[in-house]
């Protein structure tokens, strides 16, 4: 979608456009800047123009190196401990003169190499664009609506809007700066954060760190907000000029210990040496890379090499330690038997797919540690709006104390202020509210002008609306279109329906801003000082959290007729009922607010306190927003609920307007009247509540809130950290730059992709594209599904390699006449089991899709991970199946059918006294070859019978074969695998000289019975699993309830708690 831009920096000018302007953007006013670069400050590019851009001056994007490396990849392959092993096995075949085993052994290699190379060139590919999906968005104005556009994607003349928390996408001339700084640390070596001025010029010569009226690439937004045009993007930029230094890799050496004066005894520098060296043998062996299963896994695969050793040992022992070459290459191979040579590369694999997947499904993985994590998750904690909620806020409800409340009707589109008819009750909202919400009085559909007719109170409450707002509405020939927080695009659309909107008090009515205190999770506030410029006068708007706002006022205009009143405790109280009132319906309510200012104002260096601004304010009234919840959000909090995931909502709103929103998800109980009183306030508590428990009171309490209102960013912490006292498993959203310490807090860290920051997305492990609940839940069936297609791959390849040694170590009591074994499987059948029936199969095991009841499982444990007490059982189980099935094939062809003569020297060449040895040889690799298959495919349920994957499938008889040709990845491997052992069995001297055995005839009725008796074994162990795990469920579940009785069951248990000590307590207070 565009070039990407190279290094040609030698006859770029620091500070210059990517197209040079007649003077640098710094040193000319943002109007020329804007003309000469061809940008529109009111609408920004169209599409076309923006795409057209991009195509010619190429991606904003660091010149970051040559990406994907296929050399280093290759040698990924070569230089790691399970293809150290293979080609020590091949050394040792060539080394003894055993060319045909040694030549199979290198034959592994090569396809080990060569698959191993292109899927993990492919994985390669997709998580580097998946790195790319991860990157900085930036919120550009494009025809005449903000788009959050990937960063790579920004070009000179884009029209950007920055706010705090952001990362600069590219060099920005501002257009407009307000309490706007930013931290240019990176670029400057400048500690502390820089104000921005959009109004200055400087010379052209003015080094970097005095450019005030430029934002760069690359910096931190610490404060404020700004909007800006694009000049310069990619390696144009400032922080293209030191790309070169921030691609600089760390050390590969650890550093010596030196004394304060720099010197250092010898054994500090072999101390040094020493932790580099094991640090080079972890990462060769990978145990001290990847993600901790990977870790996991590869130390297995050591203690497994330890084990193939050890067996190794024991085929020479049986032999007398005989230096015999088949002797020899059957130790060899018998070692190779435990070695799962396939098992990082599968890993890998399987863990790049489920990224790309979860791509599809709206969740971007920043960190391969999540994917693991997810699984396990038992609680979510939640924001409300945007996540929980469509995010589209509609005002509905405006009430001022003394005119009563202004609603708005029905509207099909929520940026059009011409839809929707206004109305008009003089009634406040608790008493609308308690004789029923519909039966609204007074006036219907009426024009704002009559409204507005000498009604200064309705004009005062406006004001305040329109100007402590920075949304921007207007019409453009396309209809109407908004910029801005969704909560301040509302309000902005309500003041429009009265002709009160801010543009054209700005330009009309004379309004100036001369200041704004943006909103604070702390202070929960949000205020301008603006200035009337043909009166001179100036005041402060503030909006903001009911309680905060009441809390700062001392006057209120209560009585139509009168003027302010002091706000005394009474009116405080029926000002908050009336609130209660509106956030019962669902509505967010904020209250607005004024007072004239009478303080100095100027340029950047007056220094406001915002505590004095924001008190002693005048009550203008409150303003109720309608946020509908998302339509897939009950139906995803029930499959949390299903799935053994507890539902947290963590919200900055009323706890009325929380509670009912979470009523309607399902996060709190449906009907309260259900529920006692006392355990209702646990369910839902205000930020204020929790926060002023200690963590013993918060541990003492039986159950964790699931709704906290007027939550702060400190709240999320406590909570998070109570939830992991109680050994939970936690996962919290987060949007704003104060939620990064609670989402790095979090074991599962999720941004939102459209209204993050992107503080926040750095901090977190996966970013939700849509910023949307339901996608929480994506994220969790995915990280679940790959712990189990992992765990299915661990227990299919361990299983086998359990078969193989057990059948080749027992198989060492065959002795023939010279007192040797005669080997059941030769070390080539080894290897060619080993190479068919391992990797591929595996691989498509890796991708299977998620089980049906995949979400009707309790979360997994991370304590266990992949080793749980059922896979080890079901490994040993297997494993010995086959390999008694194996053994008993070998016998019956040699003794029950044979006349069990073992022969002589027939581990190393076919004579007819080897011919029977040969046939039972043939029939036990057939049977290992299959068996090994076949279990790939009973491996896609480890509970359900094979036959009957889909327990609600009419197909009672064929259902199996729709579950097989489902995968077609796994149902071509074991098919290719099925396939390759015909040629191995009857094409003359690879049977004979190779693999050592000969074709077969009769026997192939034993093989098919073989076969029966495999699945007949797995199937019955997975029947007893059946019936224990449905046993054990009954004993731990009860019978007879609903999903919503068992989820807040322990809620319920409180409330009887208390109750009965209620009823203990009722006697003695009597008494």
């Amino acid at each position: 979608m565009g070039k990407k831009q190279g290094d040609g920096n030698e006859d770029h000018i620091s500070g210059q456009a990517n197209k040079p302007l007649s003077l640098p953007p710094h040193a000319l006013s943002y109007r020329a800047v804007s003309n000469e670069i061809g940008a529109n400050t009111q609408d920004g590019l169209t599409a076309a123009e923006a795409k057209s851009r991009l195509e010619e001056q190429g991606r904003n994007e660091l010149d970051d190196g040559p990406g994907v490396q296929p050399v280093k990849i290759l040698l990924r392959q070569v230089a790691n401990a399970m293809m150290l092993v293979l080609i020590m096995a091949m050394a040792v075949s060539f080394g003894i003169s055993s060319y045909i085993e040694g030549g199979v052994i290198a034959a592994v290699i090569i396809l080990n190499i060569i698959v191993g190379f292109f899927q993990e060139f492919n994985a390669e590919k997709t998580m580097d664009s998946l790195r790319s999906l991860s990157s900085p968005t930036a919120a550009a104005v494009r025809d005449g609506k903000t788009e959050i556009v990937p960063t790579a994607e920004i070009v000179p003349g884009d029209m950007v809007e920055l706010k705090t928390g952001d990362t600069v996408p590219a060099d920005i001339r501002l257009l407009e700066a307000v309490n706007f700084e930013t931290d240019e640390a990176l670029l400057t070596g400048e500690s502390l954060p820089v104000q921005k001025d959009a109004e200055a010029t400087f010379d052209a010569d003015t080094g970097p760190g005095d450019r005030l009226n430029v934002a760069f690439s690359s910096s931190t937004i610490t404060k404020g907000r700004a909007r800006g045009i694009v000049f310069a993007t990619g390696m144009k930029t400032e922080i293209g000029s030191i790309a070169a230094a921030l691609r600089a890799t760390g050390k590969k050496t650890r550093p010596v210990k030196r004394k304060p004066d720099g010197s250092a005894k010898p054994h500090r520098y072999a101390e040094a040496w020493g932790l580099t060296t094991a640090d080079f043998i972890g990462h060769f062996l990978g145990v001290n890379v990847g993600t901790p299963l990977q870790r996991k896994l590869s130390k297995l695969a050591i203690l497994l090499f330890g084990i193939a050793v050890v067996c190794a040992i024991i085929v020479l022992g049986a032999n007398e330690f005989s230096n015999k070459t088949e002797v020899i290459i059957y130790a060899v191979a018998t070692g190779l038997s435990m070695i799962p040579a396939c098992l990082i590369v599968v890993l890998t694999i399987t863990m790049a797919a489920g990224t790309k997947r979860m791509v599809q499904r709206n969740v971007i993985v920043r960190r391969l540690d999540s994917l693991e994590a997810l699984g396990a998750v038992t609680d979510i904690c939640s924001d409300k709006t945007g996540t929980l909620t469509q995010g589209k806020m509609v005002a509905k409800r405006a009430w001022i104390p003394s005119k009563g409340i202004y609603s708005v009707g029905t509207s099909t589109d929520p940026f059009n202020p011409t839809t929707g008819d206004l109305s008009h009750d003089c009634l406040p909202p608790s008493e609308v509210e308690a004789k029923s919400e519909n039966t609204v009085q007074g006036t219907s559909g009426t024009p704002y002008k009559e409204l507005l007719k000498d009604n200064t109170y309705l004009e005062d409450y406006l004001n305040v609306a329109s100007l402590a707002n920075l949304a921007h509405v207007h019409e453009t020939g396309e209809g109407w279109k908004a910029r801005g927080d969704p909560t301040e695009i509302a309000i902005q659309v309500f003041v429009s329906r009265f002709n009160w909107n801010r543009d054209r008090l700005t330009k009309e009515e004379s309004w100036s801003q001369v200041a704004e205190f943006p909103f604070d999770s702390d202070v929960k506030k949000m205020s301008v000082i603006f200035e009337k410029k043909d009166t001179n006068k100036k005041m402060v708007f503030t909006k903001g959290a009911v309680e905060r706002i009441v809390g700062s006022c001392d006057l209120v205009r209560w009585e139509e007729g009168s003027g302010p009143i002091e706000m005394t405790e009474e009116l405080r109280n029926r000002i908050l009922e009336n609130m209660e009132a509106l956030a019962a319906q669902g509505l967010r309510v904020l209250a607005l607010a004024s007072k004239e200012y009478s303080g100095q104002t100027g340029g950047s260096d007056v220094e406001y306190d915002r505590g004095d601004i924001e008190n002693d304010l005048t009550f203008q009234g409150l303003i109720g927003l309608y946020d509908p919840p998302r339509v897939e959000s009950a139906g995803a909090v029930k499959q949390c609920h299903q799935a053994g995931i507890s539902v947290h909502m963590l919200t900055g709103d009323h706890p009325g307007t929380a509670r009912a929103i979470a009523s309607q998800v399902g996060i709190i109980p449906s009907s309260s009247k259900a529920v006692a009183k006392d355990v209702a306030d646990a369910m839902v508590m205000t930020a204020s509540a929790f926060d002023k428990l200690s963590e013993e009171e918060i541990d003492g309490l039986p159950v964790l809130p699931l709704v906290i209102a007027r939550c702060s960013p400190d709240t999320k912490v406590r909570m998070i950290e109570a939830l992991h006292r109680r050994k939970c498993f936690a996962a919290m959203t987060g949007d704003g730059v104060n939620d990064s310490p609670s989402l790095k807090r979090a074991d599962v860290g999720i941004a939102m992709g459209q209204a993050g920051s992107d503080v926040a997305k750095d901090a977190s492990d996966i970013v939700l594209t849509d910023d949307n609940f339901a996608s929480i839940l994506n994220a969790v069936e995915e990280g679940r599904r790959m712990f189990d297609n992992i765990q299915k791959f661990v227990l299919h390849l361990l299983s086998e390699n359990i078969a193989q040694a057990c059948t080749l170590l027992i198989g060492l009591a065959f002795k023939d006449s010279s007192g040797l074994s005669v080997f059941p499987l030769s070390p080539v059948e080894v290897l060619w089991v080993i190479m068919i029936t391992s990797g591929m199969p595996d691989m498509g095991l890796g991708v299977e899709a998620a089980a049906s009841d995949i979400m009707a499982r309790p979360p997994q444990s991370l304590k266990k991970g992949v080793f749980t007490i059922e896979v080890m059982i079901d490994m040993l189980v297997y494993g010995l199946w086959m390999a008694t099935l194996c053994l008993t094939a070998f016998s019956l062809i040699l003794f029950g059918f044979g006349d069990g003569d073992l022969g002589s020297n027939c581990n190393d060449s076919y004579s007819e006294e080897c011919e029977t040895v040969f046939r039972a040889r043939a029939t036990t690799f057939v049977c290992l070859t299959w068996f090994a298959l076949f279990l790939a495919w009973e491996m896609v349920n480890t509970r359900r019978s094979f036959f009957r994957m889909q327990p609600g499938s009419k197909r009672y008889f064929t259902q199996w074969m729709y579950d097989v040709w489902r995968n077609q990845f796994l149902f071509w491997a074991v098919i290719a695998g099925f396939v390759t052992v015909f040629p191995t069995l009857y094409i003359p001297v690879i049977n004979h000289v190779v693999f050592k055995h000969e074709g077969i005839s009769w026997e192939w009725g034993v093989v098919f019975i073989e076969a029966v008796l495999f699945f007949g074994g797995v199937e019955a162990w997975k029947w007893a699993k059946r019936i224990f795990f449905r046993r054990r469920a009954k004993k731990h579940v009860g019978q007879g309830h609903d999903l919503e009785s068992k989820v807040f069951e322990k809620y319920m248990d409180v409330g009887n708690a208390l109750s009965e000590e209620q009823v203990v307590q009722e006697p003695k207070k009597k008494l």
